[in-house]
């Protein structure tokens, strides 16, 4: 049995972006529950020269949104990175899942070989569409869902393995 491009990022994509958003959910519920100012959470960060929550979050939205995009076809959309609360990363994640789910697999199938090219501070790089969803967009997607996981259980958010899983 093989498995398709689409099938392989898009309802990827979805789950991963999902389950990021129940996890700001429990975020969220734990700071209102134990009086913490949300803002703790959303500028938090693992180490000092590693982005804040928001950013990484924002970065997941433009690697899914970027990926689905790319390898459609079709122009990424540009969000403003201006979100600094709980209720406008749910936006901003909700959006990307409208856009995700907006996409047909007959877009994507077929793009194993088309040409991706990334605009990188340190110049073009250049993928073909299966090598640019394996070996870079998902493995990107997964590090920030993670450091995200990982901020927050940092912070005493009370999330385990399940809940970056999400349902099985």
């Amino acid at each position: 049995m093989t498995i398709s491009m689409y099938q392989a990022s898009v309802p990827v994509l979805v789950r991963q972006l999902t389950n990021l958003a129940a996890i700001l959910k429990k975020a969220e519920d734990h700071a209102e529950a134990k009086k913490i100012d949300p803002s703790v959470f959303i500028n938090a960060r693992l180490a000092p020269d590693m982005f804040a929550l928001a950013r990484q979050v924002q970065i997941a939205s433009d690697t899914a949104k970027g990926c689905a995009a790319r390898l459609a076809g079709v122009e990424v959309p540009s969000y403003a990175d201006t979100e600094t609360t709980f209720a406008e990363l749910q936006a901003r994640i909700s959006k990307t899942l409208d856009f995700l789910k907006g996409i047909k697999a007959e877009q994507i199938d077929g793009s194993e070989d088309r040409e991706v090219v990334l605009k990188m501070r340190s110049g073009d790089v250049t993928f073909r569409g299966q090598p640019y969803l394996l070996d870079f967009a998902l493995p990107n997607l997964y590090f920030h869902v993670t450091t995200v996981y990982a901020i927050l259980r940092h912070n005493g958010v009370e999330i385990g393995k399940m809940d970056y899983l999400g349902g099985i």
